[in-house]
């Protein structure tokens, strides 16, 4: 069976999961290149913002680990369309707020809905498509979050270039009522027939974890914040964590079931997938910055380069399945994460006066083997998971894929700090906070996140040949 025919028997639940999470990723990177319109509008400064997207990214680490159990119990089509509802709901208010305090609150509606909605969409096209078809599935839903920070830059500029910043959280509106409609007629409500306790102290363990992590990897991000302090609280975030596994062990129905780690498939794409996925989510941060601060090129140009990255995602999606039906979850991960190290060292190698046909090579097989390695993991994660277990193993598969955003983010901008520092260089004027950053602080924190990356190589080694190769002989 050929890609086409594959794809045209899916059916459109995995398109509608898709196209909430193509909505909830862009809003979450699109809002970044507003900030300074959005603090002229509040007459505030665009650090006083920074309020909004903590509040955001709290709410996600909150709720992110109750997705399972409220889907569980309330029904996943009901709580994926008061998902959507939330999301919604939050736009709008976003969108018309006034002030710093009434757009901090539309955001933690916001993250509330976000948090919700993605998780429980993944486990409902996890539990609702036929193994045979899964690949294909995994690889629809899982380009948004693949594409979305790429695009969000670029469009965001464009948007609040050409229009007001509002129109960022207004657009969400007919795109959601659309899809409200085919949630109703196509998602299905499935939940477990088991109902288990509330593990509250679970809850409150993990978004403690979360939250730490998220708000450490922002602080980290941030030119004017003391690295140091911005590691102490993602080392909190870390005891915490390790807190949180300890009780997950010991509880009878934790809130996050760690015994799916005993899966050999799962385990690597959560363990060593969190490695690899720190290391090509630094990209993100670290791309943008080379391109206006390295190249000198403005942020509409910046995201143009950019835009080739996002080519490279959707051009692989069309070959993805079929690369893993030929050459194995084993293979491909191993090759994916050699491709994705080898090219994130070379974005660093870049210069003003490379050509700019090596430049947009450079960012485009980036972008192919990104693609390639989220999709993998994405579907590897479910291949050997059994039907009772994977409400826990989506939502510990989630917790940690939004952990390894926030990680990721943190580790990029740590690295090219710790790079200036290396290199003696100024890190800027204090007053504005404007970071000073040279070619060869971005040619090392290029060089540390590549090798990140090709390190976490080692954990796929270890795979089984065989790994996943129950969903490849359904597939065929």
């Amino acid at each position: 069976m050929n890609d086409s025919s594959r794809s045209a028997s899916l059916g459109p639940l995995p398109y509608v999961v898709a196209a909430t999470f193509f909505m909830e990723y862009l809003d979450t990177t699109i809002i970044a290149t507003a900030l300074p319109q959005m603090a002229q509008s509040f007459r505030t400064s665009p650090n006083a913002l920074s309020l909004g997207m903590s509040a955001y990214m709290i709410a996600l680490a909150i709720f992110i680990p109750a997705s399972g159990w409220v889907a569980d119990r309330f029904g996943s089509r009901s709580v994926f369309f008061s998902a959507i509802v939330t999301f919604t709901l939050a736009s709008l208010l976003c969108g018309i707020s006034q002030n710093v305090a009434e757009f901090t609150a539309a955001r933690v509606l916001q993250g509330i809905g976000g948090a919700l909605m993605v998780p429980v969409g993944r486990l409902t096209v996890v539990r609702s498509i036929d193994k045979k078809q899964l690949m294909q599935a995994i690889s629809t839903i899982t380009w948004p979050g693949i594409v979305a920070p790429v695009i969000g830059p670029p469009v965001g500029g464009f948007i609040t270039t050409y229009a007001s910043w509002r129109w960022i959280f207004l657009l969400n509106l007919p795109v959601c009522l659309a899809v409200l409609v085919a949630v109703l007629k196509w998602v299905p409500n499935l939940r477990s027939a088991e109902r288990r306790p509330f593990d509250a102290l679970g809850l409150v363990l993990s978004a403690l974890t979360l939250t730490a992590i998220l708000y450490g990897a922002d602080m980290a991000s941030q030119p004017d914040t003391n690295p140091f302090v911005a590691l102490g609280v993602l080392a909190i975030g870390l005891a915490f964590g390790c807190v949180a596994f300890c009780q997950a062990r010991r509880h009878r129905h934790p809130l996050i079931d760690v015994s799916t780690l005993k899966i050999p498939t799962f385990s690597v794409t959560v363990v060593t997938g969190t490695i690899t996925r720190i290391g090509i989510g630094a990209v993100p941060y670290l791309m943008p910055l080379l391109f206006q601060i390295g190249f000198g090129l403005s942020a509409f140009k910046s995201g143009l380069l950019l835009l080739v990255s996002a080519t490279g995602n959707l051009g692989m999606k069309a070959l993805t399945t079929r690369i893993l039906q030929r050459y194995g979850f084993r293979r491909v991960a191993i090759a994916a994460s050699a491709t994705c190290g080898v090219f994130t060292i070379l974005c660093g190698v870049l210069t003003p006066d490379s050509p700019l046909a090596w430049v947009l090579v450079v960012v485009f097989i980036y972008g192919l083997g990104r693609s390639l390695q989220f999709s993998t993991l994405a579907t590897l994660a479910y291949a050997d998971v059994p039907s009772q277990q994977t409400s826990a193993a989506n939502t510990l598969w989630n917790a940690a894929a939004q952990m390894s955003i926030g990680l990721g983010i943190a580790f990029g901008a740590v690295a090219l700090r710790a790079a200036s520092v290396v290199n003696g260089n100024d890190m800027g004027d204090s007053r504005s906070h404007t970071p000073i950053f040279t070619l060869g602080d971005f040619r090392l924190a290029f060089l540390c996140a590549g090798v990140l990356t090709i390190m976490s190589i080692y954990g796929y080694v270890k795979l089984a040949h065989d790994a996943g190769n129950r969903l490849r002989a359904v597939s065929n």
